[in-house]
């Protein structure tokens, strides 16, 4: 009958260790779904600056080439004056 109780009591023993662990399992869980979310939310605001970098990298060579396209009509006025003489 002693060592039924011990038993019993060594069963109950590991059912506690297993419990715990299971808790420690489902906190770590709880921190690393939070983890994913903040790292979504942070991949979405990378993405929206990706897009927003692309579109200024555009428009910035867009005004390049408007520069050198006004550069050159400037310095073909400049020669048609010079070729005036004035």
């Amino acid at each position: 009958m002693t060592s039924e109780f011990e038993r019993i009591k060594i069963l109950e023993g590991k059912i506690s260790h297993i419990v715990e662990y299971i808790h420690k399992l489902t906190i770590e869980n709880e921190k690393l779904k939070k983890q994913m979310k903040e790292l979504k939310a942070d991949n979405k605001r990378y993405q929206e600056q990706v897009g927003k970098t692309d579109k200024l990298d555009e428009s910035l060579k867009r005004y390049q080439e408007e520069r050198g396209i006004i550069k050159d009509k400037i310095d073909a006025i400049i020669g048609q004056i010079d070729h005036l003489g004035i």
